[in-house]
């Protein structure tokens, strides 16, 4: 969670110019590695057409690497860093920012720190300067602290009673018991309450380092200039962080159901099992499978028997989560209580009969074509090619990915779906969580003492 302003009217037309001419008309993404006359690496596509660059970043750890006891440092700490930095207090900072059009942004998930930087060609240097001083200057000031920790108190004690983060987290719970993973990364009131000053200041300190730095680049910037940039903004950085204290985990494969009482007319479930690693050579095919079982929307197998045939939800969906320590292949569904416990019997029935069956050919047809176009989709601005290029790096997919991508999607067969999906998914391993007053349901797990 981030508090930004609202950008200028001059930044949302160079943004809208970028969307609209993502690159040279008729030629293709081509992206180069930069290395920096101090080592820092960089994947760039450079790109003249519009006077303005983005600039994605991100730092392996994430709340992963939390304190026990201090869930929500990270997220706190990386939203204080436009907060004040330098000779900056907050508000001078925003007022840089807003008066140059230059959006600047941090944010952390389980494994990753990252940020974001967007700029016009003319106020580059500037923008450059302000992300060196968020991350190498932090104010941390006891106003903005305080400010943004009742906020973010407010959310979460709001949150801890949503039936949706309900479940997912002792969804994650039994997957994990006393891993980092099972811990609420964005913390709870108390917790907040705990973090200090100086756990800001450390926590920043021992992530933010070049070992574990990963940086994109799209738009109005030659390499050049890229590469002395990197330098002078990151190369302040240690150049080593703190150990990491997250281990790889195998998620609990027993499978099982939980049950959660709490009185509302519907229930809401989480569910989902290991999955498969990004680096896996067979993700893509994974993907595809997910794709067909329920992760397409309204083209999925799901969607289609859960809600379609028998209008038991008003949806239904699974995602592969390519977490570092444990990759899963999670989803979720709401329904009334009466009903809820026929929506998981379906959703059992149909992840064995893909694990079985595997998909159609057809199925396997519409899911490529879907993959292929999504992906282009997805290259439609500067921030987004930088996006891209981001997670390129830190799945080690290698600089000519994007030109091979077409031709691993193409080559899935039925055969290697199938294959897949029987290696990949098993109903009797699913754990379920289920929030609610289900009809004709009895909990087979409990939550780890």
């Amino acid at each position: 969670m981030r508090f930004q302003r609202f950008a200028t009217p001059l930044f949302l037309l160079a943004l809208t110019l970028a969307a609209l001419m993502p690159a040279r008309a008729g030629q293709a993404l081509e992206p180069e590695r930069v290395v920096s006359p101090g080592g820092i690496e960089a994947w760039l596509i450079e790109d003249e057409s519009n006077p303005l660059m983005a600039l994605s970043f991100a730092f392996r750890g994430g709340a992963a690497e939390q304190p026990d006891g201090l869930e929500g440092v990270a997220a706190l700490a990386t939203s204080l860093l436009t907060e004040g930095a330098g000779n900056y207090d907050s508000e001078a900072f925003q007022e840089e920012l807003a008066d140059r059009s230059i959006e600047l942004s941090f944010s952390a998930s389980q494994d990753r720190l990252g940020g974001s930087l967007l700029t016009l060609t003319r106020q580059r240097e500037e923008a450059f300067r302000l992300l060196r001083l968020a991350m190498t200057e932090p104010r941390f000031d006891l106003p903005a602290v305080e400010r943004l920790r009742q906020q973010y108190q407010v959310v979460q004690a709001r949150r801890a009673q949503d039936p949706n983060t309900m479940a997912s987290r002792a969804f994650f719970r039994l997957l994990f018991d006393d891993h980092p993973y099972a811990r609420p990364s964005e913390g709870t009131p108390e917790s907040l309450a705990a973090i200090e000053i100086e756990d800001l200041r450390s926590f920043i300190a021992e992530q933010f380092a070049r070992d574990r730095l990963y940086v994109a680049a799209a738009g109005d910037i030659d390499p050049e200039n890229l590469g002395r940039l990197l330098d002078e903004t990151f190369g302040p950085l240690p150049e080593e962080g703190a150990p990491p204290k997250a281990e790889a985990i195998t998620p609990d494969p027993e499978g099982g159901l939980l049950v959660v009482e709490r009185d509302q007319p519907q229930s809401n479930v989480v569910l989902g099992q290991g999955g498969i690693a990004r680096e896996n050579p067979d993700f893509i095919t994974a993907a595809l499978v997910n794709r067909i079982l329920g992760g397409g929307g309204f083209s999925s197998r799901l969607f289609n028997e859960v809600r379609e045939k028998r209008g038991l939800a008003y949806g239904v969906n699974t995602s592969l989560a390519a977490l570092d320590k444990a990759p899963l292949l999670v989803g979720n569904v709401s329904s009334d209580n009466a009903r809820v416990g026929e929506a998981i019997g379906l959703i059992r029935a149909e992840w064995q009969r893909m694990a079985d069956e595997g998909p159609s050919e057809e199925e396997l047809r519409l899911a490529k074509d879907y993959l292929l176009g999504s992906f282009a989709l997805g290259l439609s601005s500067s921030p987004r090619i930088a996006d891209t290029l981001l997670g390129l790096q830190l799945d080690d997919l290698g600089l000519d990915y994007m030109e091979r991508r077409r031709e691993l999607i193409e080559a899935v067969t039925p055969e290697d779906a199938k294959r897949v999906a029987a290696e990949l998914l098993d109903s009797e391993a699913l754990t379920l969580v289920v929030v609610g007053k289900p009809e004709g349901l009895v909990s087979t797990r409990s939550l780890p003492e």
